[in-house]
């Protein structure tokens, strides 16, 4: 019997209570991953994931913490060395979206944004980066809406922009520890931010593509459970676009 690729390791997903985060933790724990299932308000669907792996044999634990507030994912960090003691893989794949005009835009929307989708991946790659060794992962989920920005999407398109620039920087400076760095791009997913996406929207994006339909959260994973494998020792600093070819 083979040994799973991610035998022994543990593996942080952030926002893995539900949508595409789920999937990420379901598919690396196929692999042999130990799960840390991160939520923020998913604790049923949380629970869900853990309970989820489990029942197919692996080991998961859940922590609830707000990624924009560093003292929080300092905790989850403590809670992970105090579990498991150490760390190998860490997904930065919460995020939350809103949008509006911009002669309109909320401040306390700017901030949520802003600190889920951007002080978020630096707070729990700042606390990764004290941990990981040869052969970590850090891997980022930005978004298409990075490239093709659309009306009232500026905010967070401008956040996931900024996450392809920590993949590059970040990619640089872990090398050194031999740990690899890299950006998954979704396109329009489901499950994922499309579940609440306002009417006409899916239709729109199924047309972008060529294949006719929007992305599954399960295909998404795919990418990262490649990019999490010894197989991808030498991709770093990579923006891997997972859109099915869309143009939006």
């Amino acid at each position: 019997m083979n040994t799973p690729v991610l035998d022994g390791k543990v593996a942080l997903i952030t926002g893995s209570g539900r949508g595409i985060g789920r999937e990420i933790a379901l598919r690396l724990a196929r692999d042999g991953a130990r799960i840390v299932v991160h939520f923020s308000g998913s604790e049923a669907g949380a629970t869900e994931t853990a309970e989820a792996i489990r029942g197919n044999g692996g080991e998961a634990m859940t922590f609830r913490a707000d990624i924009s507030k560093r003292s929080e994912v300092r905790a989850l960090f403590a809670a992970i060395d105090a579990q498991f003691g150490r760390i190998d893989i860490v997904v930065n794949s919460a995020g939350v979206s809103t949008g509006g005009p911009l002669a309109d835009f909320d401040e306390e929307h700017l901030e949520w944004m802003l600190g889920v989708n951007l002080r978020g991946p630096l707070y729990v790659a700042s606390e990764a980066a004290k941990r990981l060794g040869e052969g970590g992962r850090v891997i980022n989920l930005s978004s298409t809406l990075a490239d093709f920005p659309m009306a009232g999407s500026g905010i967070y398109s401008a956040t996931k922009s900024a996450v392809k620039s920590f993949t590059e920087s970040w990619a640089k400076e872990l090398g050194k520890q031999g740990v690899t760095v890299n950006t998954v791009i979704p396109g329009a997913t489901a499950p994922g931010m499309m579940d609440n996406s306002p009417p006409g929207a899916r239709e729109f994006f199924e047309k972008a593509s060529p294949f006719g339909r929007i992305g599954t959260a399960g295909e998404i994973a795919e990418v990262v459970a490649f990019l999490a494998s010894p197989q991808a020792s030498w991709v770093s600093g990579a923006h891997i676009l997972a859109s099915g070819a869309a143009n939006a």
